[in-house]
């Protein structure tokens, strides 16, 4: 009787340890390198890009101490699309955008191309351990 209880016990603890550590750090199959110290990424990609390159450092953006993020988005559809990326640093409350490409006439990914973006956190001298990354396309 009392392993049964130890079990019934242990089975929701081992679980929600694992959605919360395990499944949360994995990047998504369409994210193919990732080169981040964060602790913790949340991904919501759509199926219609692939992450190429995903890179976060501390550095400098003009004269101020930045957290940088650069990607690398790859048109995977046979349409062209405007991509808009949101990065969230959970942890500091801050947040930050891009539409890619930012211009052009039109301002489109052509299918099979890709395209590099750099989304600075101005004055953040310290790496971020919650980062949620959102990757969709503009309708």
């Amino acid at each position: 009787m009392k392993w049964c209880k130890r079990l019934s016990l242990s089975v929701p603890v081992l679980l929600t340890a694992l959605l919360f550590f395990g499944c949360a750090t994995s990047p998504p199959a369409n994210v193919k390198a990732v080169d981040c110290d964060a602790d913790k990424i949340k991904w919501d990609v759509t199926e219609k890009v692939d992450i190429v390159s995903f890179s976060c450092s501390l550095g400098k953006h003009a004269i101020d101490n930045a957290l940088i993020f650069r990607l690398e988005l790859k048109n995977t559809t046979d349409t062209p699309l405007r991509y808009r990326v949101k990065i969230f640093l959970n942890d500091m409350d801050k947040a930050a955008g891009h539409l890619v490409p930012r211009k052009g006439k039109p301002p489109v990914v052509a299918p099979g191309s890709s395209a590099k973006i750099k989304i600075p956190f101005i004055k953040t001298e310290t790496m971020s351990n919650d980062v949620y990354v959102m990757v969709h396309p503009v309708d």
